[in-house]
């Protein structure tokens, strides 16, 4: 991606660790400067991007710096909480981190986008299917889904803008075995590799006429018709 001629800028929220760090490392590796927000502590910039203010300064230092954006990948991760203990204030602030924000960056960044900017928005394959307890995390990453639609046609021309999601994947890069790895056709566990690579590949020229796309990278798992009895599962009501 970087030609020498002018380093690349990447924007990635919590990017510090897991998913996000992976995909900030992999674009270090190809010579592009990479910014991470994290809400953790540590070397690069502390934010909460639930809050307006934080995003104003983070996306104020960027332009004063740098004066362009060549990606942006909203990475950050919203809270998972369900039906029974999920409150007014965990629903919004999930939707905040998951949908707003990546909303409000991308509005305060827009003029800035070099010629050939890729946005990658990090949904997740409950975009589509569910389990117990997972409201806020499943509204959120719902949400983020259509967003990156919509915002790859109000973007058209300046720059494209897919979605990413992914089902299990571990972050720890653990091998598994048995049921956990087989059940999946693919015939193991994600690893965040998956998604960098993935991430990395819609930056590029290579992926040129792909916009307004939500890639499900999930080993499969989505694709695959679930019956009692058959292939070993059981439903236990």
């Amino acid at each position: 991606m970087d030609t020498g001629k002018e380093r690349k800028i990447a924007i990635v929220t919590g990017g510090a660790h897991g998913i996000g760090k992976c995909i900030a490392d992999e674009f270090r590796k190809c010579g592009t400067t990479v910014v991470v927000i994290d809400i953790r502590e540590g070397d690069h910039y502390v934010g909460d991007i639930s809050k307006k203010c934080v995003l104003e300064a983070f996306a104020k230092e960027i332009i004063n710096r740098y004066g362009k954006v060549d990606y942006i990948v909203n990475n950050a991760l919203p809270l998972m909480k369900g039906l029974d203990e999920c409150s007014w204030e965990d629903f919004q602030y999930a939707l905040t981190v998951g949908v707003t924000a990546p909303f409000y960056l991308v509005k305060l960044l827009a003029p800035y986008l070099s010629e050939g900017a890729s946005i990658v928005n990090i949904s997740s394959s409950r975009d589509r299917m569910s389990q117990p307890q997972t409201e806020s995390y499943t509204a959120a990453k719902g949400g983020i889904a259509a967003l990156t639609h919509a915002l790859a046609i109000t973007l058209r021309g300046k720059a494209r803008v897919n979605a990413i999601s992914p089902g299990w994947i571990d972050t720890d890069f653990k091998q598994y075995d048995g049921p956990d790895a087989v059940q999946q056709p693919a015939g193991r566990v994600g690893n965040p590799m998956d998604i960098a690579n993935m991430v990395l590949f819609l930056c590029s020229d290579k992926a040129g006429f792909i916009t307004g796309e939500n890639i499900c990278i999930d080993g499969g798992m989505t694709r695959q018709m679930i019956y009692h009895g058959e292939q070993g599962w059981t439903l236990r009501g």
